[in-house]
């Protein structure tokens, strides 16, 4: 199928749609398809929002969030200790450190506090 025109909300053909999907129209697409001698009417709606996270650093593949890794946490900090408890952290004693899968480092904003080991 190919795309004939794009139109925006408020342009001139858009109107019923935007009466009737208002603010979650993002635009309309007409297509024409030439080997049935079709045309049909698209639209692109938003269907769900939510907040940005800001704990994603950077995207990782399905190999990188689930890799251990190391995590430091002071004796004394028992708040980052209960997070790291909290989302299936594992104590090393051997390397002193918690085992975390990577993407739940990620997640819980720690990647400042990676180790070797």
């Amino acid at each position: 199928m190919e795309v004939i025109k794009t139109l925006r909300p408020g342009d001139s053909g858009t109107k019923k749609l935007t009466e009737r999907y208002g603010d979650r129209l993002i635009c309309v697409r007409y297509r024409k398809d030439e080997a049935k001698k079709r045309r049909y009417t698209t639209i692109e709606l938003i269907v769900d929002e939510g907040p940005i996270d800001h704990n994603k650093l950077y995207r990782l593949s399905p190999e990188e969030r689930c890799l251990s890794v190391g995590v430091f946490i002071a004796k004394g900090d028992l708040e980052a200790r209960k997070q790291v408890l909290d989302a299936g952290g594992v104590y090393d004693h051997l390397a002193d450190l918690w085992r975390l899968p990577l993407g739940k480092v990620v997640k819980l904003g720690m990647v400042e506090r990676l180790r070797q080991g």
